[in-house]
């Protein structure tokens, strides 16, 4: 019995079945990353046919069975939310993914790695009930009514630094080491190698790993339907309730008809573009990192 070995040509049909598939698979991905924008555009389209999306913007309120669809306080409340949820994981974020990558070792590392990962894959509302029964008291006896945009900003944050950490931890790695045993070589001290070397060399993957988790932060829901207060109104302090668009959608969708429905459907869509802008802007930090 004479045995073949399999020659290049196989190989070579192989590869291109191979390939056929992923790119089907990615089309067929594609398509459907196209079909969600389209169908929240075709759900909202009565209302913005109507020539009534202008009233998305102007600050009449959230009054849908009247004919008003300001979204205006909810898209700030959400807008706010992230940004105060971004600015507080940002530097803990990072400085936790400094020690995991340079002074973490070992036990500690491993302890310290799985940590964020558990919380990395921590349901929301497991996160919202911790907020809701300890933070939310808390704040109260601070200033009431404790469920406010301050919560919101406080869970959220803490839902989203794990992302942050590994993310940017991940970019730190990927400095090559012969650039931080040359800055070590002339004298640096170890934090000036960190902040003067690997920081700025691994800065578009910390920004992609930020980007990703800032539209990680948008388009939360259960968080801040829990702890936010869910009061469409525009907040004058961290300590008043406010109610973001995610929220607002989760609240109404249920008995939503006609105009109103199609108001949801049209913040929903909203939410969606900035979150694949967002995301858009991540993929070409990752392109520069990794032709940088």
């Amino acid at each position: 019995m004479i045995l073949s070995k399999p020659s290049i040509l196989s190989h070579w049909l192989s590869d291109s079945r191979l390939a056929l598939l992923l790119s089907a698979v990615a089309a067929a991905s594609a398509l459907l990353l196209l079909l969600i924008p389209g169908f929240l555009l075709k759900e909202s389209w009565p209302l913005v046919n109507d020539g009534h999306w202008h009233l998305f913007f102007a600050d009449t309120g959230w009054y849908p069975l009247e004919g008003n669809f300001g979204l205006l306080p909810m898209l700030a409340a959400s807008l706010l939310i992230m940004a105060g949820a971004v600015l507080l994981a940002m530097p803990t974020g990072l400085a936790c993914a400094i020690f995991l990558t340079d002074y973490a070792s070992g036990y500690v590392h491993t302890a310290f790695h799985l940590l964020l990962a558990v919380l990395t894959g921590m349901p929301s509302v497991v996160l919202g009930l911790w907020g809701l029964m300890v933070l939310v008291p808390l704040i109260n006896a601070w200033q009431p009514p404790g469920a406010s945009l301050l919560a919101a900003m406080l869970v959220l944050a803490l839902m989203i630094l794990p992302m942050v950490a590994l993310g940017s931890a991940a970019a730190l790695r990927a400095v090559p080491a012969s650039m931080m045993h040359g800055a070590l070589a002339l004298g640096m001290r170890r934090m000036t190698c960190l902040t003067r070397v690997a920081l700025p060399a691994a800065r578009h993957g910390i920004l992609a790993a930020l980007l990703l988790a800032t539209a990680r932060a948008l388009g939360e829901t259960m968080v801040v339907l829990m702890v936010a207060g869910n009061v469409v109104a525009y907040p004058h302090s961290l300590f008043d309730p406010v109610r973001a668009l995610t929220a607002n959608i989760a609240l109404e969708m249920g008995y939503a008809m006609g105009m109103h429905r199609a108001g949801l459907f049209a913040s929903g869509l909203i939410l969606t573009l900035i979150v694949l802008l967002l995301a858009g802007l991540a993929t070409l930090e990752e392109r520069r990192t990794a032709h940088g």
